[in-house]
Parts: structure tokens; C-alpha cells; sequence
């Protein structure tokens, strides 16, 4: 079966497990006060990828004024890298953002990340300076990407 990706509530338990594991995972790469959490609002959308029911993926699309939308939270579980399930949850939040009628996406990742950098430059993002509200840090890579 195929992985599938949804729009869910990041309220239930196993997606709890696989946050707690992206957080663990930026924790070794980046020291805690450059880690951006997220808090899940009315202005946040949360994808989960599942393999045969267990989540193996997210990523959020978090609104902002003046039609940004920002990527968020985007992580695949270690034993599911490599099946482009990244790039699926980026896709389906660019075509939920032009669906709304957003007309950029940002996003601020870490410096030692170069799986996701791949990942956002493949799907038409380049770097930039520091995006939204996010200090000039040698800890992030801000890339952004034009809907118009």
C-alpha cells in the first residue's frame, strides 16, 4: 500500500510521538533557542503522511499576513526517507496555499539540515534573507517561494 497523506488533527496520540521525534531530531542538530516549535491554531493546517496507518511524516502550512504562508514542521520518520514523501507534503501545501489564494511561501530551517534543503530547492524554493520574524542566525537557511 501506498503512503497517504491527509489533512489531520495533530491532537491524536502517534502524531504527539512523531513530533516528540522531530524535536529530538533538531535538538541534536541545533541548540534550543533556535528550534521555532509551533503551536497549532486556527491559521495552521497539519499534513500526515501514514504507511498502513502509522504516521511516518508531517509538514503545516502556517498563514500569515499579507498572503504568506510559511512551511512548517516538516519531518519524515528515518525509516521512510528516501520515498519522497517530503516533497508530497511540500506539494500539498503549495497547492493548498495557491488554492487560498497565498501568494509566497517561506520557511526557516537549520543550517545542518541538507536533506530538506534538497527537498525545498527541488520544489522551486530559494534561499533569502531571514523570513517572517526569524533572527539572522548562523543556526538557520531561510528560502522562500513566489505563487504569483
Amino acid at each position: 500500500m501506498a503512503v497517504e497523506i491527509a489533512v489531520e488533527t495533530p491532537l491524536q496520540d502517534d502524531v504527539r510521538a512523531l513530533v516528540a521525534e522531530l524535536n529530538a531530531a533538531l535538538l541534536e542538530l541545533t541548540p534550543p533557542e533556535h528550534c521555532y516549535h509551533l503551536t497549532v491554531d486556527e491559521d495552521t493546517t497539519v499534513f500526515i503522511a501514514r504507511d498502513n496507518g502509522l504516521a511516518v511524516g508531517c509538514g503545516a502550512l502556517k498563514r500569515h499576513d499579507d498572503a504568506v504562508g510559511e512551511v512548517k514542521r516538516m519531518y519524515t520518520r528515518p525509516s521512510h526517507r528516501g520515498r519522497k514523501i517530503g516533497a508530497e507534503i511540500v506539494a500539498r501545501v503549495e497547492a493548498l496555499a495557491r488554492q487560498e489564494g497565498l501568494k509566497r511561501l517561506v520557511l526557516e530551517t537549520g543550517d545542518r539540515h541538507p536533506a530538506a534543503w534538497t527537498v525545498y530547492e527541488r520544489a522551486g524554493f530559494s534561499r533569502c534573507r531571514p523570513v517572517l520574524d526569524y533572527p539572522d542566525s548562523e543556526w538557520s537557511a531561510s528560502y522562500e517561494k513566489s505563487l504569483a
